[in-house]
């Protein structure tokens, strides 16, 4: 399997917007892996995980075929990873010649904001119905898109909604991606992660070296998770540890990530980078 990094900041983006803190003026003064784009990511050039508003800059930059993509995961509804109006244009008025349907999966709330957004009065005349579809997923439900299981695991973010991590598995090649969430997942969800082996293992980092009680991880939960992973053998000696999802407030360079990845046998991922695997 192959998975691409699109996109490796929090909500704000890094520089964030509208932020002159140090670590955003450092990074725009630098520029190349200190410029993070919304989270999102790739794999195998046939699943797109999350759809932030970042999304056609992500498509310009690595040359994507987004029509060709007819599976997208959604983690949850927070508009950094999720920002539907844009799939308005998947219709054939906008996109000519797109392949079958678009299918997205999603929680409840990501299901609200998906038709809050497509079914406003000026797109009625450009209905999605063969072109995008929404799949609401269910806890622990696994399922198969173009070869992959799939499950869903609730995470430990927003307790408005059910927000996801994801297993996602193919030729027996096992991927945690684990964005947005903190370690106070609950029980069942720690014993369906307890039940694989992964190959690659992709954490929230978004607290750089700071932590806080759930909500996101930082660089010490990320070194406790994969210390869990290893006591119960859910790892290997070749598997990938990549740490994702990097907010300014984290006040880390990209450089620092960097030093702190290879002192603990991590990867710390950037915009555009790719890991096979």
């Amino acid at each position: 399997m192959e998975i691409q990094y699109l996109g490796t900041a929090a909500a704000e983006g890094w520089p964030a917007l509208f932020c002159s803190c140090e670590i955003c003026k450092r990074a725009r003064k630098i520029g190349g892996k200190e410029l993070r784009t919304r989270t999102q990511a790739i794999i195998d050039g046939k699943l797109l995980v999350d759809f932030p508003p970042d999304t056609y800059t992500h498509a310009l930059s690595y040359s994507l075929q987004l029509e060709q993509i007819q599976h997208l995961l959604i983690t949850h509804s927070h508009m950094d990873h999720f920002f539907p109006v844009e799939l308005i244009h998947r219709h054939e008025h906008f996109g000519h010649h797109a392949p079958g349907m678009l299918y997205v999966y999603g929680n409840e709330a990501v299901e609200k904001t998906f038709y809050d957004a497509v079914l406003i009065d000026r797109f009625k005349v450009h209905p999605l119905d063969d072109a995008v579809k929404f799949v609401r997923l269910e806890p622990f439900a696994g399922f198969m898109a173009d070869g992959y299981h799939i499950i869903p695991v609730p995470a430990d973010h927003d307790p408005r909604e059910t927000c996801f991590i994801y297993i996602i598995e193919k030729d027996g090649k096992y991927l945690l991606y684990g964005h947005d969430t903190g370690l106070n997942l609950s029980r069942e969800a720690w014993d369906c992660i307890y039940s694989y082996k992964y190959d690659l293992v992709s954490m929230d980092a978004t607290m750089g070296k700071k932590q806080t009680k759930g909500y996101h991880m930082g660089l010490p939960d990320d070194i406790a998770f994969v210390k869990m992973l290893e006591e119960r053998r859910c790892i290997h000696q070749n598997t990938v540890k990549v740490i994702n999802h990097f907010s300014h407030n984290g006040e880390m360079t990209h450089e620092q990530l960097e030093k702190f990845a290879e002192e603990h046998g991590m990867t710390a991922a950037y915009d555009g980078m790719k890991v096979l695997f």
